[in-house]
């Protein structure tokens, strides 16, 4: 029978992922801090990941307005989260008219990095370091890179996420069709 436990201390953490004969499969949900301990803690069986540097690719077929409210969602909503976005690919086709939009949009809450093409479109942008795109910030922060095409996108974050959420917006269903298939 499922029961819920409606606390939020740490110690019901640790009570839970040892109630051998009890409890079936734990399936922590958190920061990495928290993944650790539970693995650190259990004597139940777990699955985990512990990672999520999670990206969204904005392809050029992207509805404008729906890339822009999925972005701020999955930034602003929960940036502690290990599904937040960490790292944000443009399609240099959009990119002139969605980056300006972005910052005006999250701007004044979330702290951008670009790397060269995105502070050439938006000045204001924080120049990202080598390091920011193997980050999982957990915070109000995102990297954002323009890419030349879905090819470039898939080969980015299959370098350097984690596997964990990682989402295309557009259009096309060519596109859609190959980001799936190879992230």
């Amino acid at each position: 029978a499922l029961q819920f436990i409606s606390t939020t201390d740490r110690d019901a953490v640790r009570a839970l992922v040892q109630l051998e004969g009890k409890v079936d499969l734990v399936i922590p949900r958190g920061g990495e801090s928290l993944i650790r301990a539970v693995v650190d803690l259990a004597r139940v069986p777990i699955i985990k990941h512990y990672k999520g540097l999670c990206h969204i690719y904005v392809d050029a077929f992207a509805d404008i307005e729906k890339a822009l409210a999925i972005c701020e969602n999955a930034k602003c909503q929960r940036p502690g989260v290990c599904n937040a976005v960490e790292t944000l690919l443009v399609h240099q086709a959009i990119a002139q008219e969605f980056l300006p939009r972005l910052v005006e949009r999250i701007g004044s809450r979330v702290e951008l990095r670009g790397d060269e093409a995105a502070c050439e479109i938006v000045s204001s942008l924080v120049p990202a370091s080598d390091q920011d795109w193997d980050t999982e910030y957990l915070d109000l922060i995102l990297s954002i890179k323009v890419v030349k095409d879905v090819g470039q996108a898939i080969a980015h974050i299959n370098m350097h996420g984690s596997h964990h959420s990682d989402a295309i917006i557009s259009e096309e269903t060519a596109a859609q069709t190959s980001f799936l298939a190879a992230v």
